[in-house]
């Protein structure tokens, strides 16, 4: 847990500052921010899936040291050049995508995976849920207080103090002691299921990388909003999500992850698509405040449901597949919204964004019915 809350306390750091380095620090164009992004994307997704393999076949604790190396190295190369052969590796490296969410990965985004894996193996399925929305609650209140610590600094030297920060976590990992148990490289016995969590997860995909990596952009380009008012913002938006997560156990008991993902991203799909339909920013705030809960919400059930779901010994690689589905199609989505962006047609992300929701809730639906059965395949 300290591990992780180190990093996400970097990532909103991250989160936060990395869009003012590159549009008002460098002075770069938000298309080549979404092309930073769509690369980072990509190289997480990469990651993701080496290491998911790894995970099963190597160890648990080698691979997320390894994995936890890349935030902190890829930051401090963003830092020391602005040249941008140096800024796309430290983005790929760092994992600075910004499309993941708070349980799913996005800055640092490669070790998550491994993270998940571990989890389930101090755990049962009867606390898992807890024990996923208690992660991602305290990631949430550390993530906004990185994002709030950001108006502390320049964005350049805000980014080293992530890069700092997130390498003290490392020392974090030595006393884990997860049971590594190197596995054997055979056929996937849970295909079936990673096969649908993985196309659901990259409908996701497509749906995120248009709208999320660019609600802080939206509020630079459009409303023009400091840095110092930004960050307040998004300790705002990250603490509304943190503690609305606390709620998935109940939302698990009451619909199930498939009901319960349809009424809280319906909703917040609903709710996105005022943001380019009006312009009162006091509208746009209060969306920006609640549709990143109402996005995450239903994450750790729907984590539940994929690990209850396949074999204990294919943990990592069905993470990461499932990861790596939906990074691999949010990478084009993100470089799309960038171009949307600078050719001043903001709407049109949006409404894919709805569209996008739609179809991968009726493929829940589908492929797990309105309560499916939480049991190992």
């Amino acid at each position: 847990m300290l591990f992780r809350l180190t990093r996400s306390f970097s990532a909103g750091i991250i989160i936060l500052v990395f869009p003012y380095y590159i549009l008002e620090s460098l002075h770069y164009s938000a298309s080549l921010l979404g092309l930073l992004y769509m690369a980072a994307t990509l190289a997480t997704a990469g990651f993701a899936l080496l290491f998911g393999f790894l995970t099963d076949l190597w160890g648990r604790k080698g691979t997320l040291l390894l994995a936890g190396i890349l935030l902190p190295f890829g930051a401090f190369l963003v830092f020391a050049s602005a040249r941008l052969p140096f800024l796309f590796l430290g983005a790929m490296l760092g994992g600075f995508s910004a499309t993941g969410s708070r349980a799913a990965g996005s800055v640092g985004g490669a070790a998550q995976p491994i993270q998940s894996a571990i989890i389930t193996e101090f755990t049962t399925l009867q606390n898992r849920t807890f024990w996923f929305s208690l992660f991602t609650f305290l990631s949430g209140i550390i993530g906004g207080a990185g994002m709030l610590a950001g108006r502390l600094f320049n964005a350049q030297d805000a980014i080293l103090c992530a890069a700092v920060i997130s390498a003290v976590g490392l020392v974090f990992l030595v006393p884990v002691k997860p049971v590594d148990t190197p596995g054997e490289f055979k056929q996937l016995k849970s295909r079936t299921v990673i096969g649908k969590f993985s196309l659901t997860a990259a409908v996701n995909g497509l749906s995120q990388g248009l709208v999320m990596p660019f609600l802080i952009p939206f509020f630079v380009l459009v409303y023009h909003t400091p840095q110092a008012r930004m960050s307040v913002f998004g300790f705002g938006s990250e603490l509304v999500a943190a503690v609305a997560i606390l709620a998935a156990p109940f939302v698990e008991k009451q619909f199930g992850f498939v009901k319960g993902m349809a009424v809280t991203r319906g909703l917040g799909a609903v709710l996105l698509l005022l943001l380019p339909l009006t312009h009162m920013f006091a509208l746009a705030l209060a969306v920006y405040l609640v549709t990143p809960a109402l996005r995450i919400l239903a994450v750790p059930v729907q984590q539940t449901a994929l690990t209850a779901m396949v074999n204990e010994t294919e943990m990592g690689r069905a993470l990461a597949m499932n990861q790596v589905a939906r990074l691999g199609t949010s990478a084009g989505a993100v470089a799309f919204t960038g171009y949307m962006f600078d050719a001043s047609d903001i709407a049109l992300p949006f409404y894919g964004y709805v569209a996008l929701t739609a179809l991968s809730l009726s493929l829940y639906f589908r492929f797990f019915g309105a309560k499916p059965e939480l049991s190992s395949e």
